[in-house]
């Protein structure tokens, strides 16, 4: 489903922030002394270069999280993604964007769809997913959050077009339906959403259907079809059963 180019995620390394903190500081320090206590214009002038020096280099600070990115730019470029965890330092001009690698939960909302048969039904599913390649996500879609959201639904329109709620009086009774296939479906809506949201950078890692019935409308109709077609069956075991006695 991938129409334009893949933005391949690059690993870039940062250095220990406490290193960099402590260099800052010294920097900052010793310039602050040159400064106060003047010997003369080029002890002033080095004075100066040095809080300055020290204040970019604290500037390259920031902290990352377990599970938790930073997609580094230089000047709109992307230049790779940092993994580390800690205090880390990195080149003070680079803008450093934070991206979540943890797992999220989309509960989607209850959808009112068509099944295979065309009957009105409501279906909902939750889906947990994580970002996988962080310059995909970042860079490929607007706002992969939404791309998620909007696909996940997607999908499960899909879904329930695909299937029938249950199993009709004159369907095969090996098709499978919403209601009585669920490791099948489930299996189905987790194929057609990790294709859906590859594009994105995103691994789905869990799927299931949290909702499903008949729409308001027809639910005691299909009610009262459904208990016709259990004493229709009934009836016919019985008879089944009494022409085999004989």
């Amino acid at each position: 489903m991938q129409n334009g180019p893949i933005t391949k995620e690059l690993e870039r390394s940062s250095a220990s922030g406490y290193v960099w903190t402590a260099i800052g500081a010294v920097s900052m320090l010793a310039g602050a002394f040159f400064i106060v206590r003047p010997v003369g214009l080029i002890t002033l002038s080095l004075g100066i270069v040095l809080i300055v020096a020290g204040a970019l280099i604290l500037v390259g600070l920031y902290m990352l999280q377990p599970n938790e990115a930073a997609i580094l730019l230089l000047f709109g470029e992307y230049v790779g993604t940092d993994r580390s965890e800690g205090l880390r330092w990195a080149n003070p001009f680079y803008k450093k964007q934070k991206i979540s690698l943890r797992a999220h939960n989309l509960n989607g909302e209850r959808l009112k769809v068509n099944d295979k048969r065309g009957n009105p039904i409501e279906i909902a599913a939750a889906i947990v997913w994580r970002v996988r390649n962080t310059a995909q996500a970042v860079f490929d879609v607007e706002d992969y959050d939404e791309y998620v959201r909007v696909q996940a639904e997607t999908s499960v329109r899909h879904l329930a077009s695909s299937y029938a709620y249950d199993e009709g009086e004159h369907e095969n009774s090996e098709e499978p339906t919403l209601r009585a296939s669920q490791a099948k479906v489930t299996g189905a809506l987790i194929r057609e959403l990790t294709d859906r949201l590859e594009p994105a950078g995103i691994v789905v890692e869990d799927a299931k259907l949290t909702h499903l019935a008949y729409a308001p409308e027809i639910a005691q109709v299909m009610l009262r079809r459904q208990q016709a077609e259990a004493i229709i069956a009934a009836r016919s075991k019985i008879v089944h059963g009494a022409v085999s006695m004989v």
